[in-house]
């Protein structure tokens, strides 16, 4: 009899984490969701399976030694997947004490809970053990017009939050050197889909440009991301701790890059097509002030998982954004208590003379 995999999942109430709660719960795993319900968690997310029997839910700071250890040893995971994170630039610039906290000693927390618990596992359940660290592109600092980030490719953060997230990345590498502690990373574009915090470049524009506000372009736009549609990324993290080679990186790409104007312009399009009433929605593009230290572009080789690991980005740009945005028009019931209690989609990352 095949026993059901036990997968810990960290800040699963996130935009990333809950796309894989999510999947994991429809694959028959048994999920237990640590997440500490920062501004950015939202249980709404995983209402769609909030009642099933293989998902349980735990609220805990991974900074935490005792709460976390104490989930590890009432769960006995089999696979970690560790997302919690700090995640927004913007919010980086003016405030980076907190991303230091969660993504680097919430990270040391993690990796030290997971060796203490896997230390101690008996011989086949130890060798099955594994620790995916989900990272970001960002750790590589940015591209010129040409070339790709690979998984050798050097780091060069620009942000608090780049370094901080490149910073996790290699005390997660010398916890597999030191300590033999089976762990592998991998590093993702920019994901996009639904249940995406309204902070971020496409769900602003989305809901900004339904309320007729002003859609915030930073510079001239032509900064370049390579787009990541986030059920596409849940899919690829899951092969990658089941079958990635302990101490490897991964990069997860959809091979979809695009200038920000261009996203922006295309989400307009979609809305003038979905919603011809307010046409024309480009009217609403406004150019803002670039943000300070602003990379210029990010696009993803993502050769060594789609070749070692037989993974494929099902959604092209085109199919995913024009889901995403229908799926905004179909679920304010998700988004409106956002921007009314949490974010109403003010600008973020501004420095002043005091800072």
């Amino acid at each position: 009899m095949t026993l059901t995999r036990k997968v810990l999942v960290t800040g699963g109430a996130g935009f990333i984490g809950s796309a894989v709660c999510r999947h994991l719960v429809g694959s028959g795993c048994e999920v237990l969701n640590l997440d500490k319900l920062t501004y950015a968690g939202n249980l709404a997310s995983l209402r769609s399976i909030d009642d099933a029997p293989n998902y349980r839910f735990a609220r805990v700071d991974i900074c935490d030694q005792a709460a976390v250890a104490e989930q590890f040893e009432a769960f006995q995971p089999d696979h970690v997947l560790h997302l919690a994170a700090e995640s927004h630039v913007d919010r980086s610039i003016v405030g980076a004490r907190e991303f230091v906290d969660t993504n680097i000693v919430g990270t040391f927390v993690m990796l030290e809970v997971a060796r203490g618990y896997w230390s101690k596992l008996p011989a086949a359940r130890k060798e099955g053990f594994r620790f995916l660290h989900v990272s970001t592109d960002e750790v590589y600092g940015s591209l010129g017009e040409d070339g790709l980030f690979t998984e050798e490719t050097p780091y060069d953060p620009s942000s608090p939050y780049s370094a901080s997230k490149a910073a996790a990345d290699h005390l997660v590498s010398a916890w597999v050197r030191t300590y033999g502690f089976p762990a592998v990373i991998s590093n993702c574009s920019n994901n996009y889909g639904p249940y995406h915090f309204p902070e971020k470049l496409i769900p602003l524009a989305i809901l900004n440009a339904l309320h007729g506000k002003p859609l915030p372009v930073y510079g001239k736009g032509e900064n370049v991301r390579d787009w990541l549609y986030v059920e596409d990324h849940a899919r690829a993290l899951d092969l990658i701790v089941q079958r990635g080679r302990i101490g490897e990186k991964y990069n997860v790409g959809g091979r979809n890059e695009r200038r920000n104007i261009e996203v922006v312009r295309t989400i307009c399009s979609i809305l003038d097509e979905l919603r011809p009433q307010a046409a024309p929605h480009e009217r609403l593009i406004t150019f803002v002030t670039d943000r300070p230290g602003h990379d210029h572009r990010y696009a993803i080789d993502a050769s060594k998982l789609e070749t070692e690991l037989g993974w494929r980005a099902e959604e092209t740009f085109e199919t995913g954004i024009r889901k995403t945005v229908q799926w905004y028009l179909d679920n304010e019931w998700w988004w409106r208590p956002l921007r009314e209690k949490v974010y109403a989609g003010e600008r973020l990352g501004l420095l002043t003379a005091a800072e």
